[in-house]
């Protein structure tokens, strides 16, 4: 266990650090100068976020960290939740599920760690599990809005100077997980149903 902070530079790189979790993902790639603080001083994160009911999720090898809510101990008072769980809609939810299938057969290939993605392969992929329109304009603007979601989410990030280019971030494996991705030909079974019945999602 790394020792306690006493000095105002640990002290303020904790600072730094908890408010940069609290905001959002650390990403080692965009967010190097907090990357090897956050090696250093993890285990006082750790702590810290122990006393508000939040546990760090730190993954080395893809390079990621992020705080979510510590599951609930018997016996134990619950702590208000801090960090809100999200609904999402069917057409966000099919994006996400599609982009984990692609992202788990690009890792297969063995190549490189970014996958980049552009707007006109992914609304492929959604067309065909979404109930069918002749109005390809309208399709187009709400697959951005519901692509811009996604962005929001922090699971894809929109490449500088090409709008409709998009780089599918790794975090999106800590929430689409392989059990999940085991069932997916179920999930899409129950997608295309849905298509089928010619039902509009907003």
């Amino acid at each position: 266990m790394n020792p306690e902070p006493t000095t105002p530079n640990d002290q303020n790189r904790l600072g730094q650090l908890l408010v940069a979790l609290f905001q959002g993902v650390l990403y080692r790639d965009t967010d190097s100068a907090l990357w090897q603080p956050l090696m250093d001083l993890q285990a006082r994160v750790r702590d810290y976020g122990a006393t508000i009911g939040l546990e760090l999720i730190l993954d080395e090898a893809e390079g990621y960290a992020y705080l979510r809510q510590r599951p609930a101990v018997v016996g134990e008072p619950e702590l208000p939740r801090l960090i809100q769980r999200r609904q999402l809609s069917y057409p966000v939810s099919l994006i996400l599920a599609l982009l984990r299938k692609k992202l788990a057969e690009f890792d297969a290939t063995g190549g490189d760690t970014r996958l980049v993605i552009d707007r006109d392969q992914i609304a492929e992929q959604v067309r065909l599990f979404l109930p069918q329109s002749g109005n390809e304009a309208r399709l187009l603007d709400r697959m951005d809005a519901h692509l811009n979601k996604v962005v929001e989410l922090g699971f894809l990030h929109r490449l500088r100077g090409q709008d409709n280019q998009f780089e599918v971030r790794r975090i999106l494996k800590a929430f689409v997980d392989a059990q999940w991705l085991a069932d997916f030909e179920q999930r899409l079974s129950g997608y295309a149903a849905h298509a089928a019945s010619g039902e509009e999602e907003a």
